[in-house]
């Protein structure tokens, strides 16, 4: 028999302690965010329909989507019938539900099944996706979005606030420099026009110029002659939404005005929602970050508004996007609602402030753990919940022996890391003290049980910090 293997397939990931410590703190900046500007939280079953997945997000989006076949018989079925008329199963055959591939078009389903919902329903909402993409730095086959919708409005103002509850996430992550790149999909479309290219071809070529960042500009002709738009065609396109490089305000609004000559009234239009959203920017956090890009297209097929995407130093793709989405909800039989979101890259994010060493001092392990020899077991675990019940987390040595070294080296394991041990032995039991061990410093004090608090073992930290640095020599003290 083959051994098997422990790895999880390619793409997934186990997360271990220390993993899940970082990643909670992440979503825990990004939720206090998004609740600050108002969006209330949401969540949607892995598994779809795949009549609500499919034809929403475009040509590759379809090809990357992980689909469930058919159980038992309802497979059986459709192979024996295809077997017997000489021809391979059709995909709608074989499977009818699929992984969910974004949340937002999941969001759309909702909003067209749930008629309770706000007038203008706000939504967090931070759950895992799936794409059989190729895996990557910062690319996983599973991997979790964080978004942010407004379903219920044209206005700007949602383009906004969404844009803010980002940004203040970003900006309490302490990520500084990031840029909020902005286009209008309907600007695209007429630069698409202007440049003489079929209408009929405009989803084409939105397809091959939203693969600049990666083909570069002879990429992107190159495609653009392969999916039958001529040469010059796709050169005056390229003209278009390739300018000198630039940023700031000034830059943006010059850039929107060079371009509002070559494009038609509808390219007009879009051009001046953009000169709004950035003057409603310019009053959040923002504002500062935002950056005309003229090539920017968002591959997802149902945008049909303002997109933006977000950039970071050191590393080389988006770490989140979004745009307005009009006519999703519509999809669904329901009359057309306007909607607009935005999505932060989870993966991205923590590979960013990983590399940069921000979760070096986050702490993984327990507040402290007890270590002790000679007591009764339950004589411990009653210590134990009295300080949880002061608000400490406590992590109580499984084993009784009569080996403190032992006990010491496991607290200060890799994987466990307590802050502080508590030394419990007959006489600390007697007494209702515990002998508390800093084991950063290896200073230690023993208190009465009732006075070990979070506050009171911070103030010990702080003192034997400063000892550290100078003060008293190192040792043990005794404090009533």
């Amino acid at each position: 028999m083959s051994k098997i293997s422990t790895k999880p397939p390619s793409g997934m990931r186990d997360f271990l302690p220390a993993d899940l410590v970082r990643r909670r703190a992440v979503i825990d900046v990004v939720v206090k965010a998004y609740e600050a500007h108002g969006f209330t939280p949401l969540e949607t079953p892995a598994i779809e329909n795949l009549s609500t997945l499919t034809g929403k997000y475009g040509e590759e989006g379809d090809q990357l989507m992980y689909r469930l076949l058919h159980r038992r018989d309802a497979l059986r079925r459709p192979l024996e019938a295809a077997h017997a008329e000489g021809r391979p199963a059709r995909e709608g055959e074989l499977a009818d539900q699929g992984l969910r591939y974004d949340l937002t078009v999941p969001l759309a389903r909702v909003v067209a099944q749930y008629g309770q919902l706000p007038r203008f329903f706000k939504r967090y909402q931070i759950q895992p996706v799936w794409r059989a993409d190729r895996p990557g730095r910062g690319r996983f086959r599973e991997f979790y979005q964080c978004d942010v919708d407004i379903i219920g409005t044209e206005s700007l103002v949602a383009e906004a606030e969404v844009c803010s509850a980002v940004a203040s996430a970003l900006v309490e992550l302490g990520f500084e420099a990031f840029t909020v790149l902005i286009n209008h999909r309907e600007l695209l479309r007429a630069m698409i026009r202007a440049a003489g290219i079929d209408e009929a071809l405009e989803g084409t070529a939105l397809v091959a110029v939203d693969k600049l960042d990666k083909v570069g500009k002879q990429g992107v002709l190159t495609e653009l002659e392969q999916r039958g738009i001529e040469a010059g065609s796709g050169a005056k396109l390229l003209d278009m939404i390739t300018p000198p490089p630039g940023s700031g305000a000034v830059y943006n609004a010059t850039l929107l005005s060079s371009l509002r000559e070559r494009v038609d009234e509808r390219g007009k239009a879009a051009i001046d929602e953009l000169g709004t959203l950035m003057g409603l920017c310019a009053y959040n956090p923002a504002g500062d970050h935002l950056e005309f890009a003229p090539s920017l297209a968002r591959g997802l097929g149902y945008y049909t508004g303002p997109i933006f995407e977000i950039r970071v130093p050191d590393f080389p793709s988006s770490v989140g996007g979004g745009g307005r989405y009009d006519n999703l909800v519509g999809m669904f039989g329901k009359q057309a609602i306007p909607a607009v979101g935005f999505s932060l890259g989870l993966e991205r994010l923590i590979v960013v402030k990983d590399e940069r060493g921000d979760f070096d001092e986050l702490a993984i392990g327990p507040d402290l753990m007890l270590c002790w020899m000679d007591v009764d077991g339950g004589r411990v675990l009653e210590l134990a919940t009295k300080l949880r019940l002061a608000g400490l987390n406590v992590e109580v040595y499984p084993e009784k022996t009569k080996k403190l070294k032992k006990q010491l080296a496991y607290a200060d394991a890799e994987g466990v890391k307590a802050r502080f041990v508590g030394i419990c032995g007959k006489q600390e039991i007697e007494d209702e003290t515990l002998t508390v061990k800093h084991l950063a410093s290896g200073e230690q004090v023993t208190l009465p049980v009732d006075a070990i608090t979070p506050e009171r073992l911070a103030a010990f930290v702080d003192q034997a910090v400063d000892q550290a640095g100078g003060g008293k020599p190192s040792g043990s003290t005794d404090e009533g």
